[in-house]
């Protein structure tokens, strides 16, 4: 992985099913597809819009979402859809389908 701006993993995160917490404005939790909170949840560092998010805290995103550096890519870059995201999620017995 690279480095990527912090305003646009926000926004791909979002446009898959993330939320932002109530209690913590940098804290996205993953909501299902029936729109039930899960125990998915990563945070973003705090700094401007346009800093970049570091390799290493990308990875940590990585693991916090349930993913490889790989997929969690492909998260942020749309060929994993949220379908399969989700899919993925209930085969490993993150959620519940």
């Amino acid at each position: 992985m690279s480095p990527r701006k912090r305003d646009e993993v926000k926004s791909a995160l979002e446009r898959k099913g993330f939320q932002l917490s109530n209690t913590d404005h940098l804290k996205l939790v993953y909501h299902n597809k029936a729109r039930k909170k899960t125990g998915i949840w990563t945070k973003i560092s705090h700094g401007s819009d346009h800093k970049d998010i570091s390799d290493d805290n990308l990875s940590r995103m990585a693991k916090q979402c349930r993913l490889h550096k790989k997929d969690f890519n492909r998260l942020l870059d749309c060929p994993l859809s949220r379908d399969e995201y989700e899919a993925k999620l209930v085969a490993n017995g993150d959620i519940t389908g």
